[in-house]
């Protein structure tokens, strides 16, 4: 079995839809669809649900309707018989029934901000297996809600799942395609939640891992991971392999193709992860597993919004525990990081979390010195082969780099990831610069 997960743009207009159910049908290997929200209603159902939390249930009500006239649209133009078209409307009052529902509570709470978003997938899903019904193709529905869970910290019930999914396929196992929910799931509480923006992927290696599948497909809008960002350099090319390790480093540096999550589930159980591109089914893509080639750089990724924060203190000078007295007030506050660079008598950090900002400086305050943070930061990432036994690779690195200001260096962490801090308003120079210095593209 497999499990191929398409996102917000795949599924967002009903000639996607079309696509995409080319795609599954197109050999006899059995799948579980994941599909995401159609693209732009999560937006549309947060924009709502702003509207509530603001007590302006008619603005809200305005933002529904607006959102229902275009699933109206959507499966007008998706279902071909009269039957399926029945089916699809029947779904749309369902849940905008429930929608408009969730106008009269007050005070409006977390829990149905969670609610609401939900909505998203469980109309993709619906609308979809609707049409595949239509078209009398052998699939079923199972919803995610049934098998997806999060314990206290947020964290997936792996275990839980694997044991839910396991008893819902033996009654449905028959079943060519299986259609779920990314995205949501339940709580501790058993309350609708989430698993965050963009854990679609993550449902999808999280089912992927549970069932040992024999692969996880991401499809999207792009032609596998590229070795820069395509959208601030020119010249980029798609990377056809990468380690588990490379790839995560990327997901978490910047590359937005895939959600930072994805990969451990994969990776704990050896489950290769294949990124496609809806808009062309031919291309390679990029494969994630335990081989790759043997180039010395992948790629590139930049995360934005970071803050650098100077720590100094002579009490560091030949002392022990030091270090973990600083890091035990960024775990209090829950704060993870990034970047570490350290000397005898300081310690730099960058975070991009930043909602105790004030607090975790106050208490550092209190045993150690602060200089001002640096805000609008950005980390550059360079992802590739870097064993401890070759030579010159910082060299070249920093040498693409050259007229461009580095705050922090980050080398030698592990074989696979070099990490630049710069000004954010340096990061497209950089980028372009790397991308000419380390894989001779240049724009012309």
């Amino acid at each position: 079995m497999q499990v191929w997960k398409f996102g917000g743009t795949s599924v967002g207009k009903p000639e996607r839809m079309h696509s995409i159910r080319n795609l599954i049908t197109s050999d006899d290997q059995q799948k579980i669809i994941v599909l995401s929200a159609l693209s732009g209603t999560t937006n549309a159902l947060l924009s709502i649900g702003e509207s509530l939390k603001a007590d302006q249930p008619g603005e809200a009500a305005e933002k529904i309707e607006h959102l229902k006239a275009h699933y109206d649209s959507f499966v007008r133009d998706l279902y071909k018989t009269s039957e399926g078209l029945t089916k699809g409307q029947k779904i749309i009052e369902n849940e905008f029934s429930f929608i408009r529902s969730l106008t009269r509570i007050k005070p409006f709470t977390l829990k149905q901000e969670k609610e609401l978003v939900a909505e998203g997938e469980l109309l993709s899903t619906q609308i979809f297996q609707a049409y595949l019904e239509e078209l009398e193709h052998d699939s079923i529905l199972l919803p995610a809600l049934e098998f997806m869970r999060i314990d206290a910290d947020g964290e997936p019930e792996l275990d839980y799942t694997e044991r839910k999914l396991r008893e819902l396929l033996r009654a449905h196992g028959d079943k060519k395609l299986i259609v779920t929910q990314g995205f949501i799931c339940r709580n501790p509480r058993g309350e609708v939640d989430n698993l965050k923006r963009g854990g679609s992927d993550y449902t999808a290696s999280l089912i992927g891992g549970a069932i040992r599948a024999d692969e996880i497909q991401i499809w999207t809008d792009i032609d596998g991971m590229h070795n820069n960002d395509p959208r601030i350099v020119k010249k980029t090319f798609p990377i056809r392999a990468l380690t588990f390790e490379e790839a995560a480093e990327l997901a978490y540096f910047g590359a937005k193709i895939l959600h930072p999550s994805t990969i451990t589930p994969a990776k704990m159980f050896g489950v290769p992860v294949r990124l496609k591109n809806t808009m062309d089914p031919t291309a390679e893509g990029t494969l994630i597993a335990n081989k790759t080639s043997d180039q010395v750089f992948k790629a590139i990724a930049a995360k934005d919004s970071i803050t650098a924060l100077y720590i100094h203190s002579l009490r560091m000078l030949n002392a022990y525990g030091f270090l973990r007295r600083i890091f035990e007030v960024f775990e209090k506050y829950k704060t993870p990081v990034d970047l570490i660079a350290t000397s005898e008598v300081s310690v730099s950090v960058t975070i991009d979390k930043t909602d105790n900002l004030t607090e975790l400086m106050a208490e550092l305050r209190t045993f150690c010195e602060l200089e001002e943070p640096d805000y609008d930061q950005a980390i550059i990432c360079i992802v590739g082969n870097f064993s401890a036994d070759q030579a010159g690779i910082a060299l070249q690195v920093l040498k693409a780099m050259e007229g461009i200001p580095i705050r922090m260096i980050s080398y030698g962490g592990t074989e696979h990831n070099i990490s630049l801090l710069v000004h954010g308003r340096y990061k497209a120079e950089a980028l372009n610069a790397l991308n000419e210095g380390l894989f001779e593209l240049k724009e012309a």
